[in-house]
């Protein structure tokens, strides 16, 4: 399906088209009906970041259906026919080279849509912002720089198909879901689909090292699988031993040492996997086993030694992580809605990032389950520093 091959390519469509190529774009979509006036002028007069208009365009265009989203990718092949193939568009193409396919994508029912997601999470206020921000004063992490100009990126890796494990029915409302509210909360989201242990730690290697994260001032890392207590089960995962991403992983790749453009600033971690027990209810288990059941000293800085531009900073900080479910627990997924966790976390982050700080939210969204004993999401490994509240819409 054409938007299938849209949402495909929507990071690296946002990233190498031009201005000019948007305005030819516009002008093929509202001459073929695919576009209105008024859709048109959204792109062109409310966003002056080439980027924001790029994610605008293509968002517009692929919720609209198959239909409209050939049409848009007919106009891109004609305009620019070196792009097209660069994305595997062209029509002479096969499939794009990826390691697995990527899976059916749907619009979840029973929200409205809107471009970008702002209008869909609740907005904090200039007034509301002026507040948090002369009564906090330092304990809040800073915005570096304005909007226009920040860089927030998102890492989302979401295992759906397994080659020994069962199907993750209903994790596509999920990825959704996650990234209409990340890309609300003004973060390019990073998507990659049904990889391997390896796969995973290369894929945050190569985010680590994004030159963005020099200009943004966080970001969130998004894990979606079948997880045991070890950690996260990759696409060649059949027990307790073999292809397991160990979350310490996580920690390494974005601690200071390893990632210093993210240095002193929030590393938001949401784990959706099980992490032990049984299956058995009419709700799907994101469980892989169908049968399961002090900080160390730092290195002295040598006594005596200056050197200019040298400091001693943790080893890790600046971490926030909350698991769907505790240790050795379920964590529930439905076939058709996806996950209770991720459910609760996207309607807290839409009604109160406007004026709670994250740790207020992660505690609202673990209030949620308490009528809900089979399932309590938890809240480890966090080292931030100060509060860090989102401000959406600033």
């Amino acid at each position: 399906m054409a938007d299938r091959q849209l949402l495909n390519v929507r990071t690296e469509f946002v990233e190498r088209v031009s201005k000019p190529l948007i305005s030819g774009l516009l002008d093929d979509l509202l001459a073929q009906g695919v576009l209105n006036l008024q859709e048109v002028d959204e792109v062109q007069d409310r966003y002056v970041v080439r980027t924001d208009k790029a994610r605008c365009l293509i968002d517009c265009v692929r919720l609209k259906g198959s239909r409209a989203s050939q049409i848009f990718i007919d106009s891109l092949r004609k305009r620019d026919g070196v792009l097209a193939k660069q994305l595997g568009l062209a029509a002479e193409s096969g499939p794009r080279d990826v390691q697995l396919p990527a899976p059916n994508i749907e619009v979840p029912t029973g929200h409205p849509i809107s471009i970008q997601g702002q209008q869909w999470i609740q907005q904090c206020s200039l007034s509301e912002y002026r507040h948090i921000r002369d009564t906090e004063g330092d304990q809040i992490y800073p915005i570096h720089l304005p909007r226009e100009t920040r860089t927030r990126r998102a890492l989302l890796i979401c295992n759906i198909e397994f080659e020994h494990l069962s199907r993750r029915n209903g994790a596509e409302v999920d990825v959704v879901g996650m990234t209409k509210l990340l890309e609300g909360l003004g973060y390019v989201v990073d998507t990659h689909y049904n990889l391997t242990s390896q796969g995973m730690a290369t894929v945050m290697k190569d985010f680590a090292d994004r030159e963005e994260h020099w200009t943004s001032d966080s970001t969130f890392l998004v894990f979606m699988s079948h997880g045991l207590r070890a950690g996260l089960c990759g696409t060649k995962s059949k027990d307790e031993t073999t292809d397991i991403l160990s979350l310490d992983t996580i920690y390494q790749k974005f601690n200071n040492q390893n990632c210093r453009a993210l240095l002193g600033k929030p590393k938001v971690v949401i784990i959706q996997a099980c992490r032990g027990g049984k299956r058995g209810s009419v709700l799907v288990s994101d469980s892989a086993d169908p049968a399961a059941p002090a900080p160390g000293s730092a290195d002295a800085f040598p006594e005596g030694l200056e050197a200019e531009g040298i400091r001693e900073v943790h080893l890790e900080s600046d971490f926030a992580t909350l698991h769907a479910s505790t240790p050795d627990t379920l964590s529930w997924r439905s076939t058709e809605k996806g996950t209770i966790f991720i459910q609760v976390l996207i309607e807290q982050f839409r009604n109160h990032a406007c004026d709670s700080n994250l740790q207020e939210i992660f505690r609202k969204v673990q209030r949620a389950f308490e009528k809900f004993p089979r399932q309590l999401p938890s809240l480890e490994r966090t080292t931030l520093l100060r509060k860090f509240y989102l401000f959406p819409g600033h």
